[in-house]
C-alpha cells in the first residue's frame, strides 16, 4: 500500500503480522529520489504535511512506523522532521532517565553505559504526565547490537492475564507504586539514575518538593538523597484508539528479583498499590513474553522511528561493538 508519491512499504524480515495482518512496525521509504539533499529533506518535510492524515492511521494500526532511507543526516535534520508532524513537545521533568539538550526538540537517548540492557517499558509511565509519541534518530549506526526493540503492550496485557489473571486483576485495581532512590547528582552509570536536580530542574529542595507534588511524587529526603516515591498508578490502561487493555508500566525495569534476591544496583523499585509485593512467578513471565513477542530491527544510519507510546513498549539491547548514537524527542 501506499499513499500518494511520497511513501511506499517495505517489508523486513524482523516484522511481524498482526492478527489483522497489519504489519509491526510499518517500514516506509522513499517513493522516489531527487539529486539534491535538500531538496529531498525538505520533500520529506511536505510529505510528512501533506500525509498526516494517513501516518496517524498507520501509526494507530501498527503501533510503530520506521523511516528508512530519507535524507536525515544531522540532529537538525531530524528536529525538521519532528517539527513538520507538529505534535506538540512534552518537555522532560520528572524523568529518570539522564538526557542532554542537542538542538531544539532533540534529546539524547538514555546516556546510560551503551553495554547495558535497558528494559522493556513505555516512556515515563510512572509520572502521570507521560508522552504519548516518541521519535528516535540513528545519527551513528550500531556496529554490533544497540537495537531499540519494540512490543505491543496489548499482547503482553493478554498473555499475562491469561497466565497470571489474580495477579492481573490486582493490578487492575490497584495499579502500581514507584519507589527510587535519588542522590544530588547525576549517575551516569545506570539508566534510572538521574539526581532529583535533573528530576526537577532545580537545585532547591522546596522547588523540587512542588514541582514533584505536580506530577503525583513525594520526595522524602536523607541528606541530600531523596526516596522519589510516586502516588498508585495504573499499571494497565484502555487504549480508546485502538479499544484494546495495554500493559502500561515500567515493571520489567523496577523489578529487582525476589525478596531474597533483592539488590540495590538498580536504586528502582515498584510494589503493587496496595503495598503488597510484586509476584515473582509472574514477573518471570512477563520477562519472558516480553523477549518472545518483540521486534528488534538493526539500526541503518539516517533511520527515524515514530512510536505510540500508548500502545507500544520499548527498550534498549546491550550493544557489542561500537558507535552508537541515536536521538530522541517526546510529544504529547
Amino acid at each position: 500500500m501506499a499513499t500518494g508519491k511520497s511513501f511506499r512499504e517495505l517489508e523486513l524480515p524482523q516484522q511481524r503480522s498482526q492478527d489483522d495482518g497489519v504489519l509491526f512496525p510499518a517500514v516506509l521509504s522513499p517513493n522516489s529520489s531527487t539529486h539534491s539533499t535538500a531538496v529531498q529533506l525538505s520533500a520529506f518535510e511536505d510529505a510528512i504535511k501533506a500525509h498526516k492524515p494517513w501516518l496517524e492511521s498507520l501509526l494507530l494500526k501498527s503501533g510503530a512506523i520506521l523511516f528508512r532511507g530519507f535524507p536525515v543526516t544531522s540532529p537538525s535534520d531530524f528536529n525538521a522532521v519532528i517539527e513538520a508532524f507538529g505534535f506538540p513537545e512534552l518537555l522532560y521533568v520528572g524523568g529518570i532517565a539522564p538526557r542532554t539538550q542537542v538542538v531544539g526538540r532533540v534529546y539524547t537517548a538514555n546516556e546510560s553505559p551503551l553495554d547495558k540492557e535497558i528494559p522493556f517499558h513505555h516512556e515515563m509511565a510512572y509520572v502521570p504526565n507521560y508522552p504519548t509519541k516518541l521519535f528516535f534518530f540513528c545519527e551513528e549506526e550500531p556496529g554490533i547490537g544497540g537495537e531499540t526493540p519494540i512490543v505491543l503492550s496489548h499482547i503482553i496485557y493478554e498473555k499475562m492475564k491469561e497466565r497470571h489473571p489474580d495477579f492481573v486483576a490486582k493490578l487492575e485495581e490497584h495499579g502500581l507504586r514507584y519507589i527510587q532512590i535519588v542522590g544530588d547528582n547525576d549517575d551516569p552509570s545506570f539508566y534510572t539514575k538521574s539526581s532529583w536536580k535533573s528530576l526537577y530542574k532545580t537545585d532547591d529542595k522546596n522547588i523540587a518538593e512542588e514541582r514533584a507534588a505536580k506530577v503525583g511524587v513525594k520526595l522524602e529526603w536523607m541528606g541530600n538523597t531523596a526516596k522519589n516515591i510516586t502516588n498508585p498508578l495504573p499499571a494497565i490502561k484502555f487504549d480508546k484508539e485502538s479499544r484494546r487493555k495495554t500493559w502500561f508500566n515500567t515493571l520489567a525495569g523496577s523489578y529487582n528479583g525476589p525478596a531474597t534476591e533483592k539488590t540495590d544496583t538498580r536504586n528502582a523499585s515498584a510494589e503493587v498499590g496496595n503495598g503488597d509485593p510484586v509476584d515473582d512467578d509472574a514477573m518471570k513471565d512477563l520477562l519472558k513474553i516480553l523477549e518472545e513477542e518483540c521486534v528488534a530491527i538493526p539500526w541503518k544510519k539516517g533511520d527515524v522511528l515514530l512510536v505510540n507510546n500508548l500502545t507500544v513498549l520499548h527498550g534498549r539491547r546491550p550493544l557489542i561493538k561500537p558507535p552508537r548514537r541515536i536521538l530522541a524527542s517526546l510529544c504529547k
